[in-house]
């Protein structure tokens, strides 16, 4: 290395940027000690909301309400953030009596939030205070308060919000997850709040991607084969469901069966799909999650499934093409 050559790091201090991190590691381990009474209150409050939960803060800690309130929305608490200074002039009026109102400060003497007040009590909206500052205007005014102080910010001149931003959006994220629980909020509800998503795709269920009504082939065990065959071309699946009287399957014709049919020197046009059908079909309840379909369908080398009730009558019928459409592969 040359006198003119530096380290790649040699004009950044590592330390400093170990430290950030060590102080707001600590700030959010003294969180930990803090969940008592009053946090297993505030998640009762927000349990208990009939309406939504209205989540608020003013700059830095507006940006962590917006994400706290995207958090609840995800997980099944109906959320959104309210901006306090749009809101005393005009926005305010979105806030009802059965809303319970997240509020954010680490002063807890935020004007814009504390101009709101007034009217979120008027109207009887519960409020969860989130605050630095148990002893602020805010943290007396609200119902509940959550005691998010921290020792010194991981800004070195101790003015940039960092330690105490990081320890409102844990705080946030511990009612988020204890509120899911409580509400036995699982998988296959994320699933349906994200269907985008890589986990929603994997939790998709049959009953979301299975041919329904018109697109559904069916026929009945007594359909001569001739009408039989124009459904099965019809509907473009390669095959048909056969149904008892009562809805309830009896078999299914697929391309396969009338291969081999013909093979033997059956004439097909002078049969019922009765007496043409398979009566072991491979079949799924409507739950059944997309990827285990597809796990049936590899191993049985079978390109569609019959969705049917416990008592077997007929759902749907979920075919490969609809789970390559979702990219489990």
């Amino acid at each position: 290395m040359t006198m003119h050559e530096r380290s790649p790091v040699e004009d950044i201090d590592l330390n400093l940027a170990r430290n950030v991190l060590e102080i707001e590691a600590a700030a959010i381990q003294a969180l930990a000690t803090r969940i008592d009474a009053r946090f297993a209150d505030a998640v009762r409050i927000l349990d208990g909301c009939t309406g939504r939960v209205i989540v608020t803060g003013m700059g830095k800690s507006g940006i962590i309400s917006r994400k706290i309130a995207a958090t609840l929305s995800s997980t099944g608490t109906p959320a959104f953030f309210l901006h306090p200074a749009e809101a005393v002039h005009g926005d305010l009026g979105v806030v009802q009596g059965d809303d319970v109102v997240v509020a954010l400060s680490h002063t807890g003497e935020t004007s814009e939030i504390l101009r709101l007040l007034e009217t979120i009590k008027r109207v009887g909206a519960r409020v969860i205070c989130l605050t630095g500052a148990p002893g602020s205007t805010l943290a007396r005014a609200a119902d509940v308060t959550l005691d998010c102080q921290v020792r010194n910010e991981a800004c070195p001149m101790n003015l940039v919000p960092t330690a105490s931003t990081t320890a409102a959006l844990a705080m946030g994220d511990a009612l988020a997850m204890t509120l899911l629980v409580k509400k036995g909020f699982g998988e296959r509800d994320f699933a349906e709040l994200h269907p985008g998503g890589g986990l929603g795709k994997r939790l998709l269920r049959a009953d979301q991607l299975m041919h329904t009504g018109d697109g559904l082939p069916v026929v009945t065990t007594n359909t001569p084969m001739g009408t039989a065959l124009r459904v099965m071309s019809d509907k473009g699946h390669g095959m048909t469901c056969v149904s008892t009287a009562d809805g309830r399957l009896a078999g299914v014709i697929t391309d396969g069966d009338l291969r081999r049919r013909l093979t033997d020197g059956d004439s097909l046009p002078d049969r019922t799909a009765g007496e043409i059908m398979s009566t072991t079909p491979r079949t799924i309840e409507p739950t059944t999650l997309a990827a285990q379909a597809l796990q049936m369908m590899e191993a049985h080398r079978i390109t569609s499934l019959v969705v049917v009730t416990p008592d077997q009558r007929i759902q749907g019928v979920l075919h490969l093409h609809d789970l390559w459409r979702t990219e489990l592969f």
